[in-house]
């Protein structure tokens, strides 16, 4: 498989605060990558640098095989890699519809016809509300519009940053359901999730961060039958 993704002794701070200590990975076109840790460990400070919001101290990032730091995030997207960033962050006072147009501002006005017919066939729901004001939605069709709207962009590579965060049980099974067919319909993924046991159930490889630091990488099932990874994130 060619790679899609290389990140190479990343350094980001804030202030006097190093969030990220040198870290390293790649990711292959094709797989579904999870990122697990605990609170403070860098995940999310990771994914924001790749996509351009954070300036790095040290380090490179290359994105099919070309260095993107210092890159202006919206030429980031232009080139095919997308952030579904944590908490959702939909455009609360504007509609559904409108949302997935601000999704697609990097794509034409065909382009964006096609791809918003593709992501209301993959969220029905949003369809159903395409003319309602996204803040009225509930968590779990606020987090299908952040994906469907990361999605107008026609990414390929999507980066996720915990999608199941704050969602009742059966929402989370179906919002790992979709990551699943996204990615066997040929959308490679980035995955930060706090539910570690889903993440890695669903992952080709893994990578656990601790303090800024990547302390252990393996497949997803190597991982998930870690002893040190299961009393750490998995509930022993």
């Amino acid at each position: 498989m060619a790679q899609i993704l290389s990140v190479r002794d990343l350094h980001v701070s804030y202030g006097a605060i190093k969030a990220v200590r040198g870290i390293s990975f790649d990711i292959n076109e094709g797989e579904i990558v999870s990122l697990i840790g605990a609170n403070g460990a860098g995940k999310s400070t990771t994914l924001d640098t790749i996509a351009g919001l954070n300036r790095p101290e040290g380090g490179s990032i290359s994105f099919k095989g070309e260095d993107i730091v210092g890159t202006k995030p919206h030429k980031i997207v232009e080139r095919g890699l997308a952030l579904c960033p944590e908490g959702r962050r939909v455009f609360t006072q504007m509609s559904v519809g409108e949302n997935l147009a601000m999704g697609g501002y990097t794509r034409t006005d065909e382009e964006n016809r096609e791809q918003v017919e593709r992501v209301y066939a993959r969220f029905p729901r949003l369809r159903e509300r395409v003319a309602q004001s996204a803040g009225t939605l509930s968590g779990g069709e606020q987090q299908m519009l952040a994906m469907g709207r990361a999605l107008m962009s026609r990414p390929d590579l999507l980066m996720l940053d915990e999608p199941s965060m704050g969602l009742a049980p059966i929402l989370v099974e179906e919002i790992f359901d979709i990551i699943k067919e996204l990615n066997e319909q040929g959308t490679t993924i980035l995955l930060v999730e706090q539910n570690a046991s889903m993440a890695l159930s669903i992952a080709h490889r893994g990578y656990v961060l601790e303090t800024g630091t990547i302390s252990k990488t393996g497949t997803g099932a190597e991982l998930l039958h870690d002893d040190d990874v299961r009393k750490a994130y998995l509930g022993g």
